[in-house]
């Protein structure tokens, strides 16, 4: 049974127990945690997502229970050092789905961030780095740091129509930051209203990452100098395709068309994904499955991981990985990077009700992101303008291979220059 049908029955798991909700720390419920900057000062802004450990703070990921009974940090996240060494003003700890299980943005304890994107009712922020997301929206953060397992930055850098960039598995250390799959897919990474503020979150991450990125300009300072691999999936809504060919065509990139025994491996490394990303929630979050301070909706995604573990699912995911890998540093060698929608639609609206599972079902059918996560490789999540009445912007994806973070800032930086926005 696939994971998406074993979701929706998991659905009927029965509705979450009201809570009291604290305080929200900022009226947009982008921040848990917020300390507004001097009026005065220049320094830059930097937003961090609470699922990465801040010293004298508690890391909540969203749940009302970590709230409660956890102590605060006693250390920095390791990918936190630099950010200290240069001095830069700390704005807040922003808000996430529980455990950073759930797509939609949705948080029921601490509110569900305010997505600024588009007219009539608001539309979800996406998750999980709905906070960080909402905070460069907002512009209360030059750069919020987020994590992305399986589109985690970029599906809400995708709904916000902001810039989020998922890094290569491994380059930026986790020590510290709240695990969903660690040993397979947690990355961290900048999110940002444009690709400068990617490359000051970038050098935030990773030193001498400003110098690479001169380096990638200098090295390829047209489009036409690069070739990009243009993968269509069914199921896209036909605007937000037109809207991505046009962005690629207005930029001047070298356009190659992927076949389809690349678009089945890139299906397949989708489910793969979704499995692992479960099955390694389930591992690290069961001990919560009892506490009636933890939603009934992420004990339900938590039960999920265990059918998928139980029914050796995940198991066979993961003996696909090498070959998913294998073939995307093949394709790498023809091609400099994919190019694809970030989300199959324009985000949803916030349901009335409040979310349930066969929402979250709906928005994680919309994600074109997590066979990046299973391939270990950097992504780019860059608005691009979307000819709509109700929303001003879509999202293009590129991907590119391991460690090409800075080449693939410049390819955003040349898609801004000849897709201006307006309106967002």
């Amino acid at each position: 049974m696939r994971l998406a049908s074993l979701l929706l029955i998991l659905s009927m798991a029965g509705c979450a127990t009201p809570h009291l909700r604290p305080a929200s720390a900022t009226p947009d419920h982008a921040y848990i945690d917020y300390w507004p900057p001097a009026t005065d000062s220049n320094r830059l802004r930097l937003a961090v997502k609470d699922l990465i450990d801040m010293k004298g703070v508690v890391t909540s990921a969203g749940s009302e229970f970590l709230a409660k009974k956890s102590e605060p940090a006693k250390r920095d996240a390791k990918c936190l050092g630099i950010a200290r060494q240069r001095n830069v003003q700390f704005v807040g700890k922003t808000n996430t789905t529980e455990f950073a299980v759930a797509v939609s943005g949705i948080n029921d304890y601490y509110g569900t961030p305010r997505n600024p994107l588009g007219k009539g009712r608001r539309r979800i922020p996406g998750g999980s780095s709905c906070g960080s997301a909402v905070a460069v929206a907002t512009g209360t953060a030059d750069v919020a740091f987020g994590t992305d397992t399986a589109g985690s930055i970029r599906i809400p850098a995708a709904c916000c129509g902001v810039a989020g960039l998922k890094t290569t598995f491994g380059l930026v250390p986790l020590d510290g930051v709240y695990p969903i799959a660690p040993n397979q897919l947690d990355t961290v990474g900048p999110l940002a209203r444009d690709v400068n503020g990617l490359v000051q979150g970038m050098d935030l991450l990773q030193d001498g990452f400003a110098a690479n990125y001169r380096k990638a300009v200098a090295t390829k300072p047209a489009a036409k100098m690069v070739r990009v691999g243009r993968l269509y999936l069914q199921g896209t809504d036909s605007k937000i395709d037109r809207a991505i060919d046009a962005s690629l065509t207005a930029t001047g990139f070298q356009v190659i068309k992927l076949d389809d025994e690349f678009r089945k491996q890139w299906l397949q490394a989708q489910k793969d994904a979704t499995t692992v990303a479960a099955t390694s929630a389930w591992i690290y979050d069961l001990k919560f499955r009892n506490e009636s301070q933890v939603r009934a909706r992420t004990k339900s995604v938590i039960a999920l991981g265990e059918l998928a573990y139980r029914t050796k699912a995940y198991q066979e995911s993961l003996r696909r990985q090498p070959g998913w890998q294998a073939a995307l540093r093949e394709l790498f060698k023809s091609v400099d990077f994919i190019a694809l929608p970030t989300l199959e639609s324009v985000p949803p609206r916030m349901p009335f009700f409040g979310g349930t599972l066969a929402f979250e079902v709906r928005v994680l059918a919309m994600q074109n992101t997590s066979a990046v996560n299973f391939g270990g490789v950097p992504a780019l999540a860059l608005p691009v303008p979307l000819r709509s009445r109700s929303i001003p912007v879509t999202s293009l994806q590129l991907v590119g291979p391991k460690r090409s973070e800075a080449a693939l800032l410049n390819a955003g930086r040349l898609v801004e220059a000849a897709n201006p926005l307006s309106g967002t």
